[in-house]
């Protein structure tokens, strides 16, 4: 068995591997950003932001593109996926920002806004304990942390 190493120039972008139809992992490149998750009234707002406007404008482009899908949170660990949080609890709005973008999920049912948010302490320390977070849409990766 070869192991192959792959090395990624372009800075702001991860490479992540993508399953098309025909089952053949491929390679896309995807924005690189700076997340910052926190609770709020009804549920949390995740923010991605970037200083690299190439990022910017792909992760503008690509929420555009997706609008109105599914909404997931993938937190990677040594490229293996440690959980998938599905925001179907809720409605998830996109705001476009200057540096990047936020995205609010937010719901009126006590019970939804309470698993929102407890999805969003989960995701906080597994950020804080090194995990790798993709924010997904119809499960193409948006932008990563």
């Amino acid at each position: 068995m070869e192991t192959k190493m792959m090395e990624t120039k372009m800075m702001g972008m991860s490479g992540m591997p993508a399953m098309g139809n025909s089952g053949m992992g491929s390679m896309m490149m995807v924005p690189r950003c700076t997340m910052k998750m926190e609770k709020c009234e009804g549920g949390m707002t995740v923010m991605c932001t970037s200083m690299d406007p190439m990022s910017v404008s792909m992760m503008q482009n690509l929420c555009s593109m997706m609008a109105g899908g599914m909404t997931s949170m993938c937190m990677m660990m040594n490229g293996m996926m440690v959980m998938n949080c599905c925001m179907t609890m809720g409605t998830c709005r996109y705001e476009m920002m200057t540096d990047g973008m936020m995205m609010t999920c937010t719901s009126g049912d006590t019970m939804a806004c309470k698993m929102i948010q407890a999805c969003c302490d989960c995701m906080m320390t597994m950020m804080e304990c090194g995990c790798a977070c993709y924010m997904c849409m119809n499960n193409m990766p948006i932008c990563c942390c």
